[in-house]
């Protein structure tokens, strides 16, 4: 885990992945952050936490990335990495029908459960289905899921892990999405409408804006 002993960037922000085991959240993490797949998979032990720093409309910024078990005797631990979250990526595999269900059953109901209706409104969710370099196995039509999703107000990409299809956009659009939420919570709050998420996670960050040549 990075020292955040020195906070070199402006913005902080947590996402989480969550979903049945052997979707691919792991491999969706590892190679957004490090640019790698590993075809052996191998199952995540309770919670793991990877750190990508990118740059997001001018700003700096560091995505702490949950990486969730998908087993049934970790769950009580991946809500408790929950805490605090701006983000949650719900996974499921497109050749896998259950996966699906879950994703828009079991695991959307119990996110809301947990973290309750109001704070779940107030983070950013996205339903992304993984390996659609199977074409061939597919159980699930993009059409389906993207009607649930437009259903429930979300994002919805198809990514590849292993073709590197569509991964980093997820978590591009997950990032400037929650920007985009917490400016207007900002603007509501000053206004007398209630708090705004902080994306510094509590702890003081030092603001800089990147040089000209490097923002839009």
């Amino acid at each position: 885990m990075a020292d955040d002993t020195h906070f070199d960037f402006d913005l902080l922000l947590k996402v989480a992945a969550i979903g049945d085991s052997g979707v691919g959240k792991s491999c969706l993490l590892r190679r957004f952050v490090d640019d790698a797949y590993d075809a052996q998979w191998q199952p995540t032990i309770g919670v793991d936490l990877k750190i990508k720093t990118m740059e997001l409309d001018g700003r700096l910024c560091k995505l702490q990335l949950w990486d969730t078990a998908g087993q049934e005797r970790f769950r009580s631990l991946t809500w408790v990495s929950l805490r605090g979250v701006h983000g949650i990526a719900i996974v499921y595999d497109i050749t896998d029908r259950a996966s699906f269900e879950h994703a828009t059953g079991l695991w959307w109901d119990e996110v809301e459960d947990k973290t309750g209706k109001e704070a779940m409104a107030n983070m950013v969710m996205m339903l992304v289905g993984n390996k659609m370099d199977l074409p061939a196995k597919r159980a699930v039509s993009y059409d389906e899921a993207k009607a649930w999703a437009d259903g429930k107000g979300i994002p919805f990409l198809e990514t590849s892990a292993k073709d590197d299809t569509n991964v980093a956009d997820a978590f591009v659009v997950m990032a400037q999405e929650i920007r985009v939420r917490v400016a207007r919570q900002r603007v509501a709050a000053s206004q007398g409408g209630g708090a705004a998420l902080d994306l510094a996670g509590g702890k003081h960050v030092r603001t800089r804006r990147l040089p000209a040549c490097c923002g839009s």
